[in-house]
């Protein structure tokens, strides 16, 4: 008999979370995009809040359960090893640079160190969040939205069987 392994309850909800965190990226680049600066700093702060979640969640699941392989053969096997490895680069970049990201906005805006920082340290440090903010959001998004693809790939479309 073939059946689809049960997936651990854990792979659901890193899932969710990561899916949760493209959606609250989207809606912090929106909000920038509008001039909402306090809105895109809650929605922003809540994207990292999300992602730190997952980070337990996951470090959790490979702790407890470890790895599922993808056992599909062919184009489909190269796609999915494609997308996993360059989503394994970047996703190692993101909290590294979401970190430096924030912390460049948050002294910018004077959230942290108000007024320790004349107004022309503000403006550099909020140029510096804007430069880095432009190469930490699409690496963030795509780390966000392959973490799904790879979830649905391998327990949805092409889940591992057991004879």
């Amino acid at each position: 008999m073939i059946f689809a392994l049960a997936a651990h309850p854990l792979v659901h909800l890193n899932a969710t979370l990561n899916a949760l965190a493209t959606v609250l990226l989207i809606i912090g680049f929106i909000r920038i995009k509008r001039g909402q600066h306090q809105a895109h700093a809650r929605t922003m702060m809540a994207a990292f809040g999300v992602s730190c979640l997952f980070l337990i969640s996951y470090l959790a699941y490979h702790w407890t359960a470890g790895s599922v392989k993808f056992t599909h053969p062919g184009v489909v096997k190269a796609i999915y090893l494609t997308i996993l490895l360059t989503h394994v680069l970047l996703a190692v970049t993101v909290p590294f640079l979401a970190v430096m990201t924030i912390f460049f906005g948050m002294r910018g805006t004077g959230a942290w160190g108000a007024g320790r920082f004349s107004k022309a340290d503000r403006k550099r440090f909020i140029t510096r969040h804007r430069r880095l903010a432009r190469v930490t959001f699409p690496i963030w998004l795509y780390v966000s939205i392959t973490g799904v693809v790879v979830y649905v790939m391998l327990y949805h479309l092409w889940p591992p069987v057991v004879e």
